[in-house]
């Protein structure tokens, strides 16, 4: 007993050196700025958040619209100009406040654009906000906003490392089913896409090729957690996660989630790491070298409670979350019900298409509706694999057709009172052929939104 509670006390209450929570707070300021930068400049501003005409929001936030254009361009240079400065430290806790608010508000404006790395910049974002990340080196510290400290409590750097361990053991718990260990799916597929590759390119044409990478990204995410963590394997880990991530870069387009996690796996490195760190970029930088001293950061007692109770609901909800899909029937790959938020990275390969039909009682008939007058490319190709974006997409339409008129070629005026919505969809998983999705006949205008099973979504093996 005595054992345990002297483990815990070192994961809380430790005294801690301060150092791996500011080069984190470097590091994040700057690839969150590298980030931001990258999407300006690339247009998707424009493509993701402008040009859509009708936004698949998330169930429960359907109160979040987005901005015009040109408020739209301006608030992606606000979340600029805030990494910035979270980088260097300037009215720190403001600017990471902001970030957070900002980054998820625009995550959450299209669930057609959720990438976990997205995911996982929100959550450490979150945990920052309650982290005296500025506390040394820092320019709050240089004009004196808030006072240098040189230590902390161990708990403030692990939640950090937490968070990170929690994603890569959720995405190799995820990994642990039939399709990835014994069919290599779908890497089997998608590695012989890269037959030009230079050198491995033959190599990756072979079957047991993706069973190789299969198995070691399992074997991987379900250990380097475990290995960051000990002072005796950690550079050798460190290693395999730079080539790993470095690997899958090159041969993926999965965007700075590689990099993000380079870069955030530094924090397992010991404070002496951290502190040469900062040095090396006083130096470089002309910055005097601050005086040491041995105080700790705290927060008042009360601050304490609140910070304490908001983490545990926090990383419960974290721990917990991934796991709901065990609350629906059927297969998770197939209906998608639990997937998002989860950490299941590169998992699936699905395509489908969806024609969506809107009738019209009178007489019995019904009409085809282009998908291409209400949705992008993106839009479309994503909701024609996930039911809830399909359901959500039928609402829209019932609305849109509501009380709407048809003139018909004699000149008869029928009109739309809330029409009958129903889609023919077919989905191909794993690239095993396409079968029937959704129950054709349903009528999905009288479906209501929400987290129940979805029964009218047909069984895989029928």
């Amino acid at each position: 007993m005595m054992g345990i509670n002297l483990w815990i006390n070192n994961l809380i209450n430790k005294k801690a050196n301060i150092a791996p929570l500011v080069v984190f707070r470097i590091i994040f300021g700057f690839m969150m700025a590298i980030s931001t930068l990258r999407f300006i400049l690339k247009g998707w501003v424009e493509d993701l958040y402008v040009t859509p005409t009708y936004y698949f929001t998330y169930y429960g936030f359907d109160w979040v619209n987005p901005f015009d254009g040109p408020t739209i361009h301006l608030l992606f240079w606000v979340m600029f100009a805030c990494a910035i400065l979270i980088m260097l430290g300037l009215f720190y806790r403001i600017n990471i406040i902001l970030y957070f608010l900002l980054f998820t508000y625009i995550e959450l404006i299209d669930k057609t654009n959720y990438l976990n790395h997205y995911y996982f910049i929100s959550c450490i974002s979150f945990i920052l906000m309650f982290l005296p990340a500025n506390r040394s080196f820092s320019l709050d510290c240089f004009f004196g906003i808030c006072q240098r400290k040189n230590y902390c409590s161990s708990w403030m750097i692990n939640c950090i490392k937490l968070q990170i361990g929690i994603v890569y053991l959720y995405a190799g718990i995820s990994k642990l089913n039939y399709h990835w260990l014994f069919e290599a799916e779908p890497l089997i597929n998608w590695l012989k896409h890269l037959s030009d590759f230079p050198i491995i390119g033959e190599l990756l044409m072979f079957d047991t090729t993706a069973y190789v990478f299969s198995w070691f990204g399992a074997i991987f995410d379900l250990t380097i957690f475990f290995i960051l963590i000990n002072n005796k394997y950690r550079i050798w880990g460190y290693l395999v996660v730079v080539i790993f991530h470095v690997f899958t870069s090159i041969m993926f387009p999965i965007g700075v989630f590689p990099l993000v996690m380079i870069a955030s796996t530094l924090i397992f490195f010991s404070d002496n790491f951290h502190n040469r760190v900062i040095e090396f970029l006083s130096k470089l930088f002309f910055i005097k070298k601050e005086h040491s001293n041995s105080e700790r950061y705290s927060y008042p007692s009360y601050s304490k409670k609140i910070i304490g109770i908001i983490y545990v609901l926090f990383f419960t909800l974290q721990l917990l979350l991934p796991f709901r899909f065990l609350l629906y029937p059927g297969k998770l790959f197939w209906n998608e019900q639990g997937y998002r938020f989860s950490w299941r990275v590169m998992l699936i390969e699905k395509a489908g298409y969806a024609q969506f039909y809107v009738h019209e009682p009178k007489k019995d008939r019904k009409m085809l509706i282009n998908n291409k007058d209400y949705l992008t490319p993106q839009q479309e190709k994503m909701m024609a694999t996930q039911p809830d974006m399909i359901l959500q997409y039928a609402h829209f339409l019932r609305d849109e057709f509501t009380d709407s008129l048809i003139v018909e070629s004699n000149g008869e005026k029928i009109q739309l009172n809330k029409p009958k919505i129903t889609v023919d969809v077919r989905v191909s998983l794993f690239n095993k052929g396409s079968k029937v999705f959704v129950d054709p006949n349903v009528n999905l205008s009288n479906i209501n939104r929400g987290f129940k099973h979805k029964d009218w979504i047909l069984n895989y093996e029928n």
